[in-house]
């Protein structure tokens, strides 16, 4: 059987921009409360229709993991890597803090962390998936707008809701072939 290959499927459609994604992976991820870092977060999309029938949505955003990271190539110290299931982190011990992968990312998903002296970013909690767990933003959801799993995996949710309804990707111009697929 392949390698597992994961991702997180979004149903933009069912998120109330709660906030409890953003503050479930601060608290499992020691990311400081109250500042303006986040490894995930949720944009407020501009309205749509016309008064008194207006739509708001949002969209939660994060790293992509992309299959094609551009964070990883202009890593000098390959501190930046991929595992063997497509995800990408960052070796903080070998991170020089040079900024190179913050400026290579598109989507603007890394920051400066003072805890680990490094360029952070989301890992899918992949210290939460090892112990078969979801990654916390995943789990705390209370709309499921997320769904985490194996695409290679067909009897996955994800990969079911991958090969059953259409979606996209985030800035499919830059040709990172991102791990967070969006359902139209």
């Amino acid at each position: 059987m392949a390698d597992k290959q994961y991702a997180i499927v979004l149903d933009t459609k069912k998120c109330l921009n709660c906030k409890a994604c953003t503050v479930a992976c601060k608290f499992e991820n020691f990311v400081p409360v109250g500042d303006d870092t986040y490894r995930i977060w949720v944009t407020e999309m501009p309205l749509q229709g016309k008064f008194p029938r207006l739509h708001q949505e949002y969209q939660p955003s994060q790293c992509q993991h992309c299959e094609n990271a551009p964070c990883e190539k202009v890593c000098p110290t390959k501190a930046t890597f991929r595992t063997r299931e497509g995800v990408v982190l960052v070796d903080y011990k070998k991170c020089i803090l040079c900024k190179a992968c913050m400026a290579a990312c598109p989507y603007d998903a890394r920051f400066v962390s003072d805890l680990h002296e490094a360029v952070e970013k989301c890992t899918f909690c992949m210290h939460r998936v090892s112990e078969g767990r979801e990654p916390a933003c995943v789990e705390t959801c209370p709309t499921k707008v997320r769904v985490f799993g194996d695409m290679n995996d067909p009897a996955s949710d994800a990969a079911r809701l991958l090969s059953s309804r259409q979606h996209y990707q985030l800035k499919p111009e830059k040709n990172t072939r991102p791990r967070l697929f969006y359902l139209a």
